[in-house]
């Protein structure tokens, strides 16, 4: 039996890579050093601190995965001593890629070389040379990765003879919440091993729990929790900003199990990856941009809930009433639903129960009052937005939402009144019975990965 657990950046899946949280303020610093670079010229360097397994190269390392005109590269140690060579790796990154910036960056380099006392002054002297002459016009930055926070402040230090190019001059990473911890490593075992989890193995979250409270990083609670998982392995022996749910009713259980089989329930209905490519035909499998697609997946954390009718029904009576009061008791059922839970973000204090349709006069009233609304999707896109407002969030409907790359129209957008609550972009596909078809639901679902890749810059838009 083999089984994976790594804890650090380079041991992880290229395919899990995508999956890792965004440090939100090193991504705003890269920006606002891409805006200085783009308005006043010139090179920056930032010299980042963190102690080991804190995700340093997890951060910086993935910045092109969240920022799609960042390109980012390792240095060897040949390029850190020679200026020459740093120079033609820079050349070579450019010439390779179309993105508007370069990050270069060197990972915890003076660990491992004598004479580290000489490497901030040598280094800092090299791309200041080339910060007025080579790369003045060139939009690069050097991140430099330490667990010395001795050897930070010598880089800074430096840098006394040319500021400008400094980014920050404390910059520290601290990683994850402690409370975020147990997810992250189930999210990481869990992809690395073919989805089981943990608890397969003898490992629960009250485990990770207690490993996590004794540890700084998590990068160290990783490796506490492997050597955990040995010892039950052998006495076995004898896991942007905005995310997309895309809402689609049903009338009766054939229609929810058509759409839920693209799902995973349990996870909070993600998008079946495994489920959504099998319904792919020969031709979609050799041409479709499924990396691309996949991607957007990822980075918009893409969920695919069915909705019953009969908890749209009696509250979208009505719908050329923007005025229309809606009961109580009626709103109440629908935060009960499956799609409320995961759009409010209760759905990890919610035990599962399956979704079910159930034969009765309400579920019939229903299906006659959907099959008369299918046509009206606009419509029942404002009253949704109408609903979720009523129970306490904010939701706009038909806000068309615009980036570098392209805009798309969100049916309904949700505004988190928090941070650092994601944006939320719903779809309602409010199709007929009889065309919610698995086909249907894939093309749906590649309709809306391509238009989401496409907003995020990973497709040219066509």
């Amino acid at each position: 039996m083999t089984i994976a657990l790594p804890s650090r950046y380079e041991d992880l899946a290229q395919a899990f890579r995508g999956k890792l949280v965004p440090n939100q303020d090193l991504i705003a610093l890269v920006n606002r050093s891409y805006k200085s670079m783009t308005i006043s010229g010139g090179i920056r360097f930032l010299p980042i601190y963190g102690k080991s397994g804190v995700g340093k190269s997890c951060a910086s390392h993935e910045l092109g995965t969240h920022m799609p005109d960042v390109k980012t590269f390792v240095l060897e140690r040949e390029e850190v001593e020679s200026s020459d060579r740093l120079l033609a790796r820079v050349r070579a990154e450019r010439q390779i890629t179309d993105k508007k910036m370069l990050v270069a960056i060197i990972d915890q380099y003076e660990e491992n070389v004598q004479g580290k006392e000489r490497i901030p002054s040598q280094f800092i002297e090299h791309i200041s040379l080339l910060d007025r002459k080579e790369l003045k016009n060139e939009l690069v930055m050097f991140i430099w990765l330490t667990t010395s926070k001795e050897f930070q402040d010598q880089l800074v230090k430096s840098t006394s003879r040319n500021e400008r190019i400094l980014a920050n001059e404390s910059f520290e990473i601290h990683g994850p919440n402690k409370s975020e911890w147990p997810e992250i490593v189930e999210e990481t075992f869990s992809f690395h091993n073919s989805e089981s989890p943990l608890a397969d193995y003898g490992i629960l979250p009250e485990h990770i729990n207690t490993i996590s409270r004794t540890k700084e990083t998590i990068g160290s609670a990783i490796e506490e929790i492997g050597v955990v998982l040995a010892e039950q392995l052998t006495s076995l022996e004898n896991f942007s900003e905005y995310q997309v749910i895309l809402i689609w009713p049903v009338a009766d259980a054939t229609r929810s199990q058509r759409v839920t089989q693209f799902s995973k329930p349990r996870t909070g209905y993600r998008l079946n990856w495994d489920a959504w490519y099998s319904q792919l035909n020969d031709d979609d499998r050799n041409n479709l941009p499924l990396h691309e697609l996949n991607r957007a997946r990822l980075y918009f954390d893409v969920r695919v809930v069915p909705v019953r009718a009969a908890d749209l029904h009696r509250l979208c009576i009505d719908l050329d009433n923007d005025d229309k009061n809606l009961s109580q008791a009626h709103l109440e059922r629908f935060r009960s639903t499956h799609f409320f839970h995961v759009l409010s973000g209760n759905w990890q204090n919610y035990e599962f129960a399956p979704m079910r349709e159930r034969d009765s006069q309400r579920a019939d009233d229903a299906k006659v009052w959907y099959e008369s609304v299918t046509t009206q999707p606009t419509k029942l896109g404002r009253r949704l937005a109408k609903i979720i407002r009523s129970l306490g969030i904010n939701a706009k409907h038909e806000v068309t939402i615009t980036s570098e790359y392209s805009s798309l129209r969100a049916d309904v957008f949700v505004q988190p009144s928090t941070e650092p609550s994601k944006k939320i972009i719903i779809e309602l596909k409010a199709f007929a019975s009889e065309n919610t078809m698995p086909s249907t639901i894939k093309d749906q679902i590649k309709i809306t990965l391509r238009r989401h890749a496409q907003f995020a810059g990973f497709l040219q838009k066509q």
